[in-house]
């Protein structure tokens, strides 16, 4: 039996708390982090193909971690974002208006806040600061989750914090410690028909974004673009072969600190959670404390 001398017990506890909050990792401590969400394209619909030149523009760029084998998680979208941003589906399984409102579970908006960070989502044509309705013009709340949170005294999220696309800052320094972008439904790849949905939602990520994307490359910051979930629509076609599609999805970094090069370490949205989360010391949500965080695109 192995005695712990009593002044080594302190240092002990210390250690597992680093250990448990992933203190200990090696990822970047990024000053800011943006993430913007697309909808329901598959990798191969995206990689390389001439309707979406800005963000094959991006996977060439010295500052880009490119990841190959990228997945969504489930179908259909929903439950997709509460995943990436809380670590669970919350036991949401489809694209309604959650019950049992608000959720009270670890989140990271919550998490970074508790941790004196700094947490925003905006969100384009959202009507008002706080707005809790389902929709409104081309704004979905399906694809809003920290909505769900928002007033709950517990994990909560102010709704100050769940703003408009308009008031996202370009004077970059201001911007909060990790923010989500996202795109109304003519702008992320939802509604119409390709390519020509493609080719809008490419010209307003450049338009929208390109100016903190080139920030970020030359500064402490990240951009992270990722995608909801795969083709659905295949998905949902049982009459074909596609319609097993495993929700491959086109996921990159872009920074100062991500060292360039394509990854096939296999990432889904836990995943990223987890990444997230070990960027800022915050404790393990949902199933992120299963999951493995990006670790191997730093410099």
């Amino acid at each position: 039996m192995t005695i712990i001398p009593r002044f080594l017990v302190p240092l002990l506890i210390l250690g597992m708390s680093f250990f448990s909050t992933g203190a200990y990792s090696q990822l970047p401590n990024s000053d800011h982090v943006v993430i913007v969400i697309f909808e329901n394209h598959s990798y191969d619909q995206i990689m390389g193909n001439s309707a979406a030149p800005y963000l094959n523009y991006l996977v060439s760029d010295s500052a880009t971690a490119l990841f190959t084998q990228s997945y969504a998680v489930t179908h259909p979208s929903q439950p997709n974002y509460l995943m990436l941003f809380s670590g669970s589906d919350q036991g949401v399984t489809n694209d309604h208006v959650p019950k049992n409102l608000p959720f009270t579970s670890p989140n990271l908006g919550a998490a970074l806040l508790q941790a004196g960070r700094t947490f925003t989502g905006y969100s384009e044509d959202l009507p008002s600061i706080g707005f809790n309705g389902k929709s409104s013009g081309d704004y979905v709340r399906k694809h809003n989750p920290w909505v769900n949170w928002q007033g709950s005294e517990t994990n909560g999220i102010p709704d100050k914090l769940n703003l408009p696309l308009k008031p996202f800052q370009h004077n970059y320094d201001l911007l909060p410690t990790v923010s989500f972008v996202i795109p109304n439904q003519n702008h992320n790849m939802h509604d119409g028909n390709d390519p020509e949905r493609i080719r809008k939602a490419d010209a307003w990520l450049k338009d929208h974004l390109d100016g903190y994307i080139q920030w970020a490359r030359s500064n402490n910051s990240l951009f992270i673009i990722t995608f909801d979930e795969g083709n659905h629509r295949l998905f949902h076609n049982k009459n074909e072969s596609e319609g097993k599609e495993n929700n491959h999805i086109f996921t990159l970094f872009v920074g100062g600190m991500v060292k360039h090069g394509s990854y096939n370490q296999k990432i889904d949205h836990f995943g990223l959670h987890r990444t997230l989360e070990e960027m800022y010391g915050l404790a393990y949500a949902g199933n992120s404390s299963t999951s493995s965080a990006i670790n191997n695109v730093w410099k």
